[in-house]
């Protein structure tokens, strides 16, 4: 009687498909994803405990504890900030404006730029706040 050798069959994984898939996710996720750093000052803003965040591309005016304002990248006095908008909203996907205020600005130069923007034309006015840690 003869017995047939029998050879071990050797498995391989084909890692190549593999890599592909890999490499078609890293490719979406880095597109997908935006990197923009947005130019500011140093501000202490209102915390909240809920976590509803929303992402907006949108006209931004940042206003600090001593009363500057600041549209996009430059210093507005209040007197031009109506007509800085109205010059900036062709230029933004929706009418929306993100509003960063310091925790101790005032509270009555804060509802003035939010007056100011609404009558520029702007639709929502979306508060900037920071979520509290616990």
């Amino acid at each position: 009687m003869q017995f047939k050798d029998q050879k071990k069959k050797r498995t391989s994984i084909n890692v190549t498909s593999l890599i592909d898939v890999l490499f078609i996710l890293l490719i979406f996720f880095m597109v997908s994803s935006s990197f923009i750093e947005q130019p500011g000052m140093k501000l202490e803003l209102p915390a909240i405990k809920s976590k509803e965040t929303v992402r907006l591309e949108n006209l931004v005016i940042n206003i600090a504890k001593d009363g500057s304002i600041i549209l996009g990248d430059e210093q507005v006095p209040l007197d031009n900030l109506g007509s800085q908008i109205k010059e900036m909203i062709p230029n933004i996907k929706e009418k929306t404006l993100v509003l960063k205020a310091d925790k101790d600005a005032s509270h009555g130069l804060i509802v003035q730029v939010m007056d100011i923007a609404k009558r520029s034309g702007l639709n929502k006015i979306v508060i900037g706040t920071q979520v509290e840690e616990e």
